[in-house]
């Protein structure tokens, strides 16, 4: 999995022209499932995702994790971060799980997130997405497992 993490202040996905998920403070997390993720990467990195210490704290510090301090979690699939840009200019995708692989492994990882106490959104597998947010810093780290 590739994951980018996004520290922000505010989030929301729209399909449509209509909002179908928000979140306030916390953080906005763009997934990718390669075709040898599993289950247990899945857990894995929402564990270590929650945990991450990239808030910060009464002195300043990025020391507080979105767990520490009450943040939400705002879960959007993107094939497109496993683009293979190595030979041409044509991405390739073929890195990245079919749906039939992917869309379960995104749902696991909202779910462990979840579980660990996250307040957690989604957007929505395979649609056409607007994803607006306001990064807070900016804050931005990839994370691949």
């Amino acid at each position: 999995m590739r994951i980018v993490v996004q520290r922000v202040t505010q989030a929301q996905v729209e399909v449509a022209g209509a909002r179908i998920a928000a979140i306030e403070h916390g953080l906005l997390l763009l997934v990718g499932v390669g075709q040898r993720d599993t289950e247990a990467t899945s857990v894995a990195l929402a564990d270590k995702i929650a945990r991450l210490r990239i808030f910060e704290d009464a002195a300043g510090k990025m020391n507080l994790s979105a767990l520490d301090i009450g943040g939400a979690a705002l879960v959007v699939s993107q094939f497109t971060l496993l683009a293979d840009t190595s030979r041409g200019r044509r991405p390739s995708f073929v890195d990245a799980a079919p749906p039939a692989i992917a869309a379960p492994l995104v749902d696991r990882f909202a779910g462990a997130l979840r579980d660990l106490g996250l307040h957690v959104a989604q957007g929505q597998f395979g649609a056409h997405m607007q994803v607006s947010l306001a990064n807070d810093g900016p804050v931005t780290i990839v994370i691949e497992g």
